[in-house]
């Protein structure tokens, strides 16, 4: 895209926060934004390129199979403009493979930019419309959801499809403050979610539904410590993803044991907390504890410009 009064390329920063979803029993559901951020820069150019600072440099593709730029295609795609060229630059704070929203974060990125950079066009594309593109391409959009808008969010589909997902964000209470334990090592979402059984038993369905509404009023009301406790057990997951990931599962019970809420973030193998953590609880071999604040806005654009492209 270029600014027809100057003949500049138009240049689109996004900020995208991390996210931790799910929250215990609030599976597919519920999800926090975080005040930890990854940053993309694009525009419009002759070929596509990827440069990729911090986390996953070297190691994601820098062409059209990176999801930033597979997001922004499939934002041109809904506005029924054929795919183009890009060029940009990520720079990747929040840790991937952890449980942390990294592909949420890029897939909202991508959307965002797919947006400004389609010019006029992208004026059509409103908030549900950007997070239906970027469930549909995450599959589920509990991570999504808080990443575009911030805040604590509840999530859902209308229908069986990916891309009928809606979201609701409410404001946390002010003394809500997340900590995490982001470990050194690695998982997959879909090793995850693979472990999940088809059906659970009635009883527990019923004890998660009834913690996921606690913790609403838990998280927006009254973050009492015995009451985030309570609001945060889980029955719907989390066990059957222990033998897995046998570390995440240990600390998650050894913080709870302490009094201290703490549920697997995301599909893991991070944990999140509702701070305060004990002095002695956060030093743990093997994870750093981070203390956080709520992300109260969501993703962010700032547009700039720079010289047009003439490579």
């Amino acid at each position: 895209m270029v600014d027809r009064s100057t003949g500049e390329a138009v240049v689109v920063s996004v900020r995208a926060p991390a996210t931790s979803a799910n929250l215990g029993p609030g599976f597919d559901a519920l999800g926090l934004a975080l005040t930890w951020y990854d940053e993309v820069t694009g525009r419009l150019a002759r070929e596509t390129t990827v440069t990729v600072h911090g986390e996953g440099a070297g190691e994601l593709p820098g062409d059209d199979r990176h999801l930033v730029v597979r997001a922004i295609h499939a934002t041109f795609a809904q506005l029924g403009m054929p795919p183009a060229p890009v060029a940009l630059t990520c720079q990747n704070r929040i840790p991937q493979a952890r449980g942390l929203g990294s592909s949420s974060a890029a897939i909202v990125a991508g959307v965002l930019l797919g947006r400004e950079l389609a010019g006029a066009a992208g004026g059509a594309l409103d908030q549900p419309a950007l997070l239906r593109i970027a469930a549909g391409l995450e599959g589920h959009p509990d991570n999504v959801a808080p990443c575009l808008l911030g805040g604590f969010t509840v999530a859902w589909r209308e229908s069986s499809e990916p891309d009928s997902a809606r979201a609701v964000t409410v404001a946390p209470a002010d003394s809500v403050r997340p900590v995490l334990f982001v470990p050194d090592h690695r998982s997959l979402t879909t090793a995850a979610r693979a472990a999940l059984p088809d059906q659970v038993p009635h009883r527990d369905a019923a004890h998660s539904a009834g913690r996921a509404a606690l913790l609403v009023h838990a998280v927006t009301r009254d973050p009492a410590p015995s009451l985030l406790l309570a609001a945060t057990e889980d029955r719907l997951h989390q066990q059957y993803r222990a033998a897995a990931a046998p570390a995440t599962a240990a600390l998650v019970a050894r913080l709870r044991a302490a009094g201290v809420p703490a549920v697997v973030s995301g599909a893991g193998p991070s944990v999140l907390a509702f701070g305060p953590v004990p002095e002695q609880l956060s030093s743990q071999v093997g994870w750093v504890c981070q203390e956080m604040s709520v992300d109260q806005h969501g993703a962010t654009v700032r547009p700039d410009m720079m010289p047009a492209y003439t490579g």
